[in-house]
C-alpha cells in the first residue's frame, strides 16, 4: 500500500522538524496538497523546470527540496512568466513541492553533519557554528500499577525520552499507594464502581525533550492500562540538547590548505573551488556551512578552526578573512546537493520500517547554475 503524502512528510519532519528553521525562512507545503497518495516522492536540491520534468518522467508525485520555489507572498499568478510556468506545470500534473531548508540544515544527522562528514570531520567533538534552537526539557510523571510498571517504563524509553547527556534509559521509579473510587458508568481496570481502591503503583519520572513530548505521551498511554491515566507534565530549568548552523571539529586527517582543497574538489565532486589563504597553511580543525557563509567567518575563527569550508563567499569577505588571518574554501552552494541521496535514504528507510510501498528517488539532475570554463 503507498503511503499517503502527509505521512511522509511526518516522517520527514522526524528528521528535520519545522520548529529547528531559522525566524522567517520559507519551509513547509509550498504548493498542492499532501492530502493524496504518494507512490514517489523526488528529492532536489532545487525545483527547476528541468527537475519538474524530470518528476513528470518517473511518476513522482511529490517533491521534497531544500530550497524554496516560493519566497514572498504572490500578488499574482501570471503563467507566462517562468515561475508562473513553473507553477502551472506542477499544479497541472498534480504534483505537490514540500521544502525543508534550514530546518535540514540545523537537524543532527541533517546537511551540516553530512558536509562534515564528506570534508573528513570527527565526529566527536563537533560544535555549531551558531545556535538556533535549544530544546527545552520537561519531566513526565506517571502513576503505573506495579503489575504494569516494566512495560510503560519500556514504551517511555522506546519513544526517545530518559536520555541526560551521553546516558540513556535514565527514570526515577518509587513505590507507594495509588487511591482511586472509579463513578458511575466507568470500566475500571482494577477495582468496580462506587467501591474505595488501594492499589500498589509505581511513579515514573523521566526527563522528556519538548520535541517528542507528544510522541512520548501517546507512546506511555498506549499501553498504560488505566482508563484514566494519572501523569504530569511540567518544564524544568535545564538546557538541553542545542541544535544550530554549520559544524566545527577536528579533521581525522589534517592537512595543508592545498591538501584539503583537492581532497574537498574530488569529495565534493565540483569541478572548480575557490580558496583564501595561504597553500601551505596546515590545517587540524575545520568549519562547514552548507549556503553563503559570509557573516560566519568571525564565527569560525572564534570556534578556533583553521579553515571555513562554505560556498557564495564575496570578495570584500575573502579581504576581510585574509586580514584577520582566516583561510576559507568556497567549493559553492551547490555542494548542498548531498541532501538529495541523503534524504532519499533516510525515507526509504522509514517507508520499508513501516511497510510501505512507496519510495523516494534521489533526482540525478544538476541545478548548478554556473558553467565553469
Amino acid at each position: 500500500m503507498f503511503a499517503n503524502g502527509a505521512t511522509i512528510i511526518q516522517y520527514m519532519e522526524q528528521l528535520a522538524p519545522k520548529h529547528y528553521a531559522v525566524e522567517n525562512d520559507k519551509i513547509g507545503l509550498q504548493l498542492g496538497t499532501l492530502n493524496k497518495t504518494v507512490s514517489k516522492a523526488l528529492i532536489a536540491l532545487d525545483v527547476t523546470d528541468e527537475v519538474v520534468e524530470e518528476a513528470i518522467a518517473i511518476g513522482a508525485n511529490l517533491i521534497i527540496a531544500h530550497h524554496a520555489i516560493i519566497y514572498r507572498p504572490l500578488a499574482k499568478l501570471d503563467t507566462s512568466t517562468p515561475a508562473g510556468k513553473l507553477y502551472e506545470k506542477l499544479i497541472k500534473n498534480d504534483i505537490a513541492v514540500y521544502i525543508s531548508h534550514t530546518n535540514l540544515d540545523v537537524a543532527h544527522g541533517g546537511v551540516n553533519d553530512w558536509l562534515a562528514d564528506q570534508i573528513g570531520m570527527e565526529t566527536e567533538g563537533r560544535t555549531c557554528l551558531e545556535e538556533i534552537h535549544t530544546d527545552k526539557l520537561y519531566k513526565l510523571v506517571v502513576f503505573v500499577p506495579e503489575s504494569h510498571h516494566e512495560v510503560v517504563l519500556e514504551a517511555i524509553w522506546r519513544s526517545g525520552a530518559g536520555e541526560i547527556g551521553n546516558y540513556g534509559c535514565c527514570s526515577f521509579n518509587s513505590k507507594g499507594t495509588g487511591t482511586f473510587k472509579p463513578g458511575e458508568g466507568t470500566q475500571p481496570f482494577i477495582g468496580s464502581e462506587g467501591k474505595l481502591e488501594r492499589v500498589d503503583e509505581v511513579r515514573i519520572e523521566v526527563i522528556v525533550p519538548y520535541s517528542i513530548h507528544r510522541k512520548t505521551v501517546s507512546a506511555m498511554l498506549k499501553v498504560h492500562p488505566y482508563e484514566e491515566v494519572a501523569y504530569d507534565l511540567y518544564p524544568v530549568d535545564l538546557k538541553g540538547r542545542s541544535f544550530g548552523l554549520g559544524r566545527a571539529g577536528k579533521l581525522v586527517e589534517p592537512a595543508t590548505l592545498a591538501e584539503l582543497a583537492l581532497r574537498l574538489k574530488e569529495s565534493f565532486d565540483v569541478p572548480m573551488l575557490r580558496v583564501v589563504g595561504s597553500a601551505d597553511r596546515p590545517i587540524r580543525k575545520a568549519a562547514v556551512l552548507g549556503g553563503s557563509g559570509a557573516r560566519y567567518v568571525r564565527h569560525a575563527i572564534f570556534a578556533g578552526a583553521d579553515v571555513l569550508v562554505t560556498g557564495d563567499i564575496d570578495y570584500h569577505t575573502a579581504h576581510d578573512a585574509l586580514a584577520a588571518g582566516m583561510t576559507i574554501i568556497d567549493a559553492g552552494h551547490n555542494i548542498e546537493k548531498v541532501m538529495k541521496q541523503q534524504v532519499a535514504d533516510w525515507l526509504n528507510g522509514k517507508l520499508k520500517e513501516n511497510k510501505s510501498e512507496s519510495v523516494a528517488v534521489a533526482s540525478i539532475l544538476s541545478t548548478e547554475p554556473f558553467i565553469f570554463m
